[in-house]
């Protein structure tokens, strides 16, 4: 393949820019829908979605993403990445209004799933032409401001959420996106030429159909769980079951194609493959988190929207600051160490929410937010940029859809898993309240700590709130164990395959012999 002729300075800088916007978006979007889950939740200011709702409104979102995030990188290849980065920002725009309008949960949970769609689109085709634009140091410079993005993202996202939320309805949240979709258009059109591999790889279909069922099957099987309070009804290791064959088998069908739009392959080099499923873990580590914290502060500690979004903006402004910082401290040391080392902090950060209690002292979380941030930062873009670094530039495309993919699936499982113990355990928690209330009270105090609150107001029976407050603070330090368990698990992960190999020594050769010499 023909590497692509050199970009001025001046306009790789202003793409640059311009696919920051882009990514920017899908940033902005998760941390926004995040802050607004409490009030989702709520019965009068929101949809009175369920525990379980609220996650397929994340899941449907973040699923989709996972399992199209191959085949936008194929479309990429075959069309050109400037062509499939703008249709999904149009779909992604237009699915927004859609969600901001939506008069359920179930029409919510599917309009979060065609935003899915336009962000599968956005994510490998930024990759792909920032790949394509830059090379050498300047490519790794380039991916650590993609962190700095991300952290721009969680910032701004809490932060505006709730001053949205403060002043309009819940709606508002995702129209927010339309304009910035309007700006990254027009910077687009102007600026960024349609690069696209000379040899398009064909359509996966068949990987495509047993991805995603296989993603959702699962999905729906760990949150069933979490809804029936356990994991032994046949409704629920059923689906686990059938998502595990499925996704095996798509595995199979991927390394028997000569031309994978997903290659399994790429995956099994030690570097690319151990660092994806260090991100991967720590993808689902944070995911679990933002999951549980949004209730937490809002729901559990009573704060609104804008003072929950101020609390956590010292996290997103960490990641900002460790994004480039983790690119500097890599030149001067070993990237394992590095990594490694900030991980295990990020991960005893996440830990700290076993200690988090009704009073906890804010000045306390919000140290602890802005470490957890920083160290966070300082991995995923240094990671990131040496995995792409490992590819040749023809496999751009698919090694941006791979770890994408991995990601997202990590984000998925998050979802899944975080809010499924936090609902076995909470479930178990307030039961002993609950138990004097009519069957259909109970059920809703069961199902949420926001139903329980809720109704305790109407009733007039504070003890129920409280034990609802308490039961739902169990559930946290429990999955805060877990949470931790899953980031360590990836720093452990970064010290295997990041660290370099040895290779064993020659054995001396003895005086008077030659190499080769028979005896």
């Amino acid at each position: 393949m023909t590497t692509p002729p050199a970009l001025p300075t001046s306009r790789q800088r202003l793409i640059l820019t311009v696919l920051l916007l882009s990514s920017l978006l899908i940033w902005l979007d998760n941390t926004i829908l995040g802050t607004a889950l409490e009030t989702l939740a709520d019965p009068v200011r929101g949809l009175g979605a369920s525990p379980g709702q609220l996650q397929w409104a994340t899941g449907s979102y973040t699923l989709v993403f996972a399992a199209l995030m191959f085949t936008a990188g194929a479309l990429g290849d075959r069309f050109g990445h400037r062509t499939v980065l703008t249709t999904g920002l149009v779909v992604f725009a237009a699915s927004s209004v859609w969600a901001a309008y939506s008069g359920s949960a179930g029409e919510l949970i599917a309009a979060r799933a065609a935003m899915g769609i336009g962000s599968a689109l956005i994510m490998p085709a930024t990759m792909a032409i920032l790949t394509w634009t830059f090379t050498g140091p300047a490519r790794a410079t380039a991916i650590g401001l993609f962190s700095t993005s991300a952290g721009v993202g969680l910032a701004a996202g809490p932060l505006l959420a709730g001053v949205l939320l403060d002043h309009f309805w819940w709606g508002s949240v995702f129209l927010v996106n339309v304009p910035v979709v309007a700006v990254a258009l027009i910077g687009i059109a102007a600026l960024v030429p349609n690069f696209r591999s000379p040899i398009p790889r064909p359509l996966d279909f068949a990987g495509l159909l047993l991805s995603i069922s296989g993603l959702a099957a699962l999905a729906y099987g760990l949150i069933r769980a979490g809804q029936v309070a356990s994991w032994t009804p046949v409704q629920v290791w059923g689906p686990i079951a059938a998502g595990l064959i499925l996704l095996a088998s798509f595995v199979v069908v991927e390394l028997r194609s000569s031309q994978p739009s997903f290659d399994p392959r790429l995956l099994a080099r030690r570097v690319f493959g151990g660092g994806n499923a260090a991100l991967g873990l720590l993808f689902l580590a944070m995911t679990a988190v933002g999951f549980y914290s949004a209730f937490y502060l809002q729901g559990a500690r009573g704060f609104s929207p804008l003072a929950a979004g101020l609390t956590n903006s010292p996290a997103a402004l960490g990641v900002i600051v460790g994004g480039p910082l983790g690119v500097r401290l890599v030149r001067r040391w070993p990237l394992w160490i590095v990594t490694s080392s900030a991980l295990t902090i990020a991960a005893l950060c996440m830990g700290t929410f076993a200690f988090y209690g009704l009073h906890t002292p804010i000045a306390l979380m919000v140290l602890i937010s802005a470490i957890q941030g920083l160290t966070i930062g300082m991995v995923i873009g240094s990671v990131t940029g040496t995995l792409m670094g490992t590819l040749p530039l023809d496999s751009a495309g698919t090694g941006s859809a791979v770890t994408n993919t991995v990601r997202q699936t990590g984000s998925v499982l998050g979802i899944a898993i975080g809010g499924t113990i936090m609902s076995i355990v909470y479930r178990n928690g307030i039961d002993g309240a609950a138990h004097d209330l009519p069957a259909e009270s109970a059920d809703r105090v069961r199902a949420s700590a926001e139903q329980a609150r809720h109704i305790a107001a109407a009733i007039h029976r504070p003890d129920l709130a409280h034990a609802a407050d308490l039961a739902f603070i169990h559930a946290m330090h429990v999955g805060a164990i877990w949470t931790m368990l899953f980031a360590l698990s990836a720093a452990a992960a970064l010290i295997v395959f990041l660290r370099p190999v040895r290779k064993p020594e020659p054995a001396p050769v003895p005086d008077g012999e030659t190499v080769g010499a028979r005896p």
